[in-house]
């Protein structure tokens, strides 16, 4: 799924599905993110019929956007979660997740966090390292409970992604590194209070070669080969997430060709597959929709300031990343210049986007694109900004599924000295 295919221009006005942002804007105000159900839905079912001949579970990674509808929605059409945090367990529970289907990764889980997931029967810990190893074998044993447990291996193969976003190569801090992994699942089974159930593997995120997938593959095989000459046998492998989407003139791995190449790597071996897929289901399902406030000459540059901010999408800011810009409704008197999108935030990091060609005036709305994936989540309330309301399109109805923050909810849990 492309950008380009969230929206259509209907009499030279952007929809989502059968809506304008014209209306989504006038009834719900803006900033907002505006998401379409049928290209959620069409994301993952295209994932999960590419692995259709095998026994798969599809574990959306709830940090990519973690509503609760999307969360719900994930859950209806048969999927399983892959958490980072107690907190995000609760959503998926609130949501009608399966906690029996829930995966829960990170480098930093904390006693609690454990002893909530142990208490709602998770499917697996994805272990990062000895220390956690250890941490979990005494909460599990004073519960009474053995924890389900796969290792997350470190395969020091490089994705070809942004250094913020590449998660296994030997100088990250997530997983277990390579070479002591098999020490370490040794360890594991003499633990009364650990079953190991399988082996995972994550290497980055936004990742659009295929070569990495298949190296690391081939190399997570290879230890689950030297497990089972240990007596270890394995339920699952966890391949982790990580394919990329179309920001800009990507090309995106096609999932097809993914499964393919993945299924030949696994061929002759029965043991479930498990992936932890998330900007690859909703990053291009979402767009942030925000109004022109004033249009600004500078020096050297011309400036489209909006009422969404840095704040609101920080992307850009901290990746640098592209996100196509298009203006909503096109107006045959505005002439197109050259901006650079700047939100209201007292940053100069705060844009987002720079040297775009866009026909606008102030008051006239615009989408910024593929920001279903950390758009939402990673916002924030700096310089005492509201978050933006969320909307979800299905067909030609706009259901709001989170209501813009008040000024008020922002300072509710504060207190004045006495």
């Amino acid at each position: 799924m492309s950008h380009s295919s969230l929206i259509q221009a209907i009499d030279n006005e952007v929809h989502v599905e059968g809506v304008p942002l014209t209306r989504v804007a006038a009834e719900h105000g803006t900033p907002s993110y505006v998401y379409s159900k049928a290209a959620l839905v069409r994301a993952y079912g295209n994932f999960a019929a590419a692995f259709s001949q095998r026994d798969t579970l599809v574990c959306y990674a709830a940090k990519a956007n973690s509503n609760l509808a999307i969360l719900g929605l994930f859950a209806k059409l048969g999927a399983g979660f892959d958490i980072v945090s107690a907190g995000e367990l609760m959503r998926v529970i609130a949501a009608g997740g399966d906690p029996r289907k829930v995966v829960f990764s990170g480098v930093g889980k904390r006693a609690d966090e454990m002893r909530t997931a142990l208490q709602h029967n998770i499917l697996c810990f994805n272990v990062e390292s000895a220390a956690e190893l250890s941490r979990l074998a005494e909460v599990a044993a004073t519960m009474g409970k053995r924890a389900p447990v796969s290792i997350r291996v470190n395969p020091d193969v490089d994705p070809k992604t942004h250094p913020y976003i590449a998660t296994g190569l030997k100088e990250n801090k997530f997983g277990v590194a390579f070479e002591e992994a098999r020490t370490l699942y040794r360890e594991a089974s003499s633990l009364a209070s650990i079953e190991i159930v399988g082996i995972d593997c994550h290497i980055g995120s936004q990742i659009t070669d295929i070569a990495p997938f298949a190296d690391a593959l081939e190399k997570v095989l290879h230890l689950v080969d030297q497990l089972e000459s240990d007596g270890i046998r394995l339920h699952h492998i966890d391949l982790g997430g990580g394919i990329g989407i179309r920001y800009k003139d990507e090309e995106p791995i096609a999932i097809d060709r993914y499964a393919a190449t993945l299924m030949a790597g696994l061929k002759g071996r029965d043991v479930q597959l498990i992936f932890e897929p998330g900007r690859s289901l909703v990053g291009n399902a979402g767009l942030l929709l925000t109004r022109v406030e004033y249009i600004k000459q500078g020096g050297e540059k011309r400036f489209a300031i909006v009422d969404a901010a840095m704040n609101d999408l920080i992307r850009p800011a901290l990746y640098d990343a592209y996100h196509e810009v298009v203006a909503v409704a096109s107006r045959g008197k505005n002439t197109a210049a050259l901006y650079d999108v700047v939100g209201p935030v007292c940053e100069s990091g705060d844009f987002l986007a720079r040297g775009r060609m866009l026909a606008i005036a102030p008051g006239d709305l615009i989408a910024v694109l593929s920001a279903g994936a950390y758009g939402s989540v990673m916002a924030s309330n700096y310089n005492t900004r509201p978050r933006p309301a969320e909307i979800m399109i299905d067909g030609t109805n706009a259901h709001l599924i989170r209501v813009r923050e008040s000024v008020q909810d922002l300072y509710a849990h504060e207190k004045l000295l006495p």
